[in-house]
């Protein structure tokens, strides 16, 4: 009889596969600090023809980087989840083996159990059979010790799946974010083109096409601001309107909401188009029902965002809530916007929404990193420090710049840089 141990031979095999592909992932994140550091300095930098293309320049290689990054961790990550689950299967073999093998030696020490004593003596077995029993026993104790190792070695598998299959979601996530960045890798370089098109590589050119976006200040403010999920379009001056007060209730500067639902309205496609039954958890349900009674609204009448690859939808709204959320803010949304009960779909409630809950993560501190940092908490929640997420805080910070840009246009307050591009 062979007692079974516990191996974790398999882990081993991969071992120079996972320092590889970290290796590879430690290289890309550097390249993306590098280049960061680069773009910071070129957008410091005078407002050059020469300086903006290498400013866009800049931009189709960081998001050409961060694609790369993301396709690694999620490589990595399923390799790790393929490691565990080999390692859950090794270990249930074993214990299945172990657990056949008690059973026969149980089966065996019953019947000596069962045997009268007077005939064990009569066949003069008794002897044997106590040595039996005793080597019995003896395994028993070893396998049931076995067991213990091979039990805690398969929770300790299993959990570490579950963990892993959690960050993979996520990785799935990036996925169709991801798609939304390839997109904009297109649009950035069809900017490029078009600036050296429409300036010819003519530095005065170019400094005219500045003076003129410089003009546009009533064009700005008769712009349509399109907010994903809401029922009718906003003009950029109503929606500047409604972050000035949302941020006088929560500290969160107007240019930083805005920019959080600039991006929100551009990541993700046909979001926003699904009916509740079809997209939402159903443990939302309910909650979702509740909103919409309060509202005295038909719950099929709004639609909420799409069901994605993994997980679930049924966000409401320009602002994204999902119900349960919703329903933990909207005494503070009603309060602060002044509609009660407080309607997801109305854009300046939204804006509210928005402004309190970027507020709860810190966004009002004042500074451009406590924005990022609450642009990612939003976007990623507890795993907002995973470089492959750095995406979503550079966009809205980018999209913060050209909010600002623009409101400051409006204000009438003299600029030398063109329109950020984001």
């Amino acid at each position: 009889m062979v007692v079974i141990t516990p191996s974790y031979t398999w882990a081993a095999n991969t071992a120079a596969q996972q320092a590889a592909l970290q290796a590879q992932l430690d290289q890309l994140n550097q390249e993306i600090a590098q280049n960061q550091s680069k773009l910071a300095l070129q957008q410091q930098a005078r407002a050059t023809l020469e300086n903006q293309v290498a400013i866009l320049d800049s931009q189709i290689k960081e998001a050409q980087l961060e694609i790369q990054q993301r396709n690694l961790t999620i490589q990595q990550l399923q390799d790790q989840i393929g490691q565990a689950q080999s390692g859950i299967s090794t270990v249930n073999s074993k214990v299945s083996a172990g657990q056949d093998s008690l059973a026969q030696i149980m089966r065996e020490t019953n019947e000596i159990n069962e045997t009268p004593l007077a005939i064990q003596l009569l066949q003069g077995s008794l002897p044997a059979a106590f040595s039996e029993v005793s080597d019995f026993q003896a395994i028993q104790t070893a396998l049931g010790d076995s067991f213990t190792q091979l039990q805690s070695q398969k929770t300790d598998l299993t959990t570490r799946e579950q963990t892993l299959e959690a960050e993979n979601e996520q990785a799935s996530q990036l996925l169709q974010a991801q798609q939304a960045q390839a997109d904009s890798l297109v649009n950035t370089e069809q900017q490029k083109q078009n600036l050296i098109a429409q300036t010819k590589g003519q530095e005065s050119l170019y400094q005219q096409l500045i003076a003129n976006q410089q003009q546009n200040a009533k064009q700005i403010e008769q712009a349509l601001f399109s907010l994903r999920d809401s029922n009718s379009s906003t003009s950029f001056g109503d929606i500047y309107n409604y972050a000035k007060d949302a941020s006088s209730v929560t500290g969160v500067p107007p240019a930083f909401i805005m920019g959080i639902l600039s991006e929100e309205s551009d990541l993700g496609k046909n979001v926003g188009n699904c009916s509740y039954t079809t997209a939402m958890n159903p443990t939302n349900i309910p909650t979702y029902l509740q909103v919409m009674s309060q509202l005295g609204l038909d719950p099929s009448s709004e639609k909420v965002s799409c069901k994605p690859s993994y997980g679930w939808g049924g966000a409401m709204g320009p602002a994204q809530f999902i119900p349960s959320t919703w329903v933990l803010y909207q005494s503070r949304i009603a309060s602060a916007s002044g509609q009660n009960p407080p309607n997801p779909w109305n854009p300046r409630t939204a804006t509210f929404a928005t402004a309190l809950y970027m507020g709860d993560l810190g966004a009002g501190a004042g500074t451009a990193s406590a924005e990022r940092t609450a642009a990612l908490k939003y976007f990623a929640g507890s795993n907002y420090r995973n470089p492959s997420f750095a995406f979503y805080g550079n966009d809205v910070m980018c999209l913060t710049q050209k909010m600002q840009q623009q409101i400051d246009v409006i204000n009438g307050v003299q600029s030398t840089s063109p329109i950020i591009s984001c």
